[in-house]
């Protein structure tokens, strides 16, 4: 089977202040360990978490072997004081900050660097995106930083300028990508990035009765419509659930991802799931850049 190449081992897919709070203090590794079990019995061998500020993450690595798991992390995500990540990452005020904390994932001996560099998407108004994103300037120093220390960098980014301000800089993969135009979609194409879509994250609460499901069909088509694009043009997509947000469950969150995608690419979609499986495994290492 396919690994998840977006979970969040931290978060339990009901409600993320309550899973956060488990770990409060003291890392539960029973909790670890009932999920690195479900995606072993699931046939799962790879994991890259997205991240957090509270020990979860590196944990889960230091017991994924036993589970014959791969497990990589950036330690925590970082994001700018104020915007979006502050529940799950840590935040920074200046680029020397950043620099630091950097050298902090190093120290930690982190695969990666996660960076936060848009809001979310607001699932009542199509089109909006909570938090205010990072400027293009802003983007190409986070990223310069990171690669300059010899690391690849994960982001969390939705909006075409955002997305294409990233791919410019030479992010190494986006996660979400939610409402690229087609002239994102045709540049994050041939920049070489690896597009993980995360759609169970939508399709997941579709029918669930929270948010409007005309508000989330019509984000779920627009992002099948640019997958089928991206890959048509050439683009790497690969797999990743956003397992522990809300819906989105451990294990369970990897198929339902697979059987979103494949609405887009049909009996294509294991292969190019595939070959975005193995760049990502190539590029989200320790010691790995580009």
């Amino acid at each position: 089977m396919l690994g998840d190449c977006h979970i969040h081992m931290v978060l339990d897919g009901v409600y993320y202040r309550d899973a956060i709070s488990a770990h409060r203090g003291h890392v539960r590794d029973d909790l670890i360990r009932e999920r690195l079990s479900a995606y072993r019995d699931a046939g799962v061998t790879y994991l890259r978490d997205g991240g957090d500020a509270f020990g979860v993450c590196e944990r889960a690595r230091e017991l994924a072997p036993e589970y014959g798991i791969e497990y990589r992390v950036p330690c925590f995500p970082m994001c700018l004081r104020g915007r979006y990540g502050m529940f799950i990452g840590i935040a920074y005020d200046t680029l020397e900050d950043y620099r630091a904390m950097v050298g902090e994932v190093r120290r930690r001996r982190g695969d990666f660097i996660k960076l936060m560099i848009s809001g979310i998407l607001d699932f009542n108004h199509y089109g909006s995106i909570t938090s205010e994103p990072l400027t293009p300037a802003q983007i190409r120093a986070l990223i310069d930083i990171a690669h300059g220390e010899g690391f690849s960098v994960m982001a969390h980014a939705n909006g075409a300028r955002t997305i294409a301000a990233a791919a410019e800089a030479g992010v190494d993969s986006i996660e979400h990508g939610a409402y690229m135009d087609a002239d994102t979609v045709r540049a994050l194409a041939g920049s070489g990035v690896v597009w993980v879509p995360t759609l169970a994250t939508v399709g997941d609460l579709i029918g669930n009765g929270r948010y409007p499901d005309s508000v989330l069909t019509r984000i779920l088509d627009g992002q099948l419509e640019n997958i089928a694009q991206y890959v048509r043009l050439g683009g790497s997509l690969a797999l990743g659930s956003d397992a522990g947000a809300y819906t989105v469950y451990h294990a369970k969150g990897a198929q339902d991802e697979f059987e979103l995608i494949s609405r887009a690419l049909g009996d294509a979609t294991e292969a190019v799931l595939k070959a975005g499986e193995d760049e990502i495994r190539r590029r989200f290492r320790w010691g790995s850049v580009g």
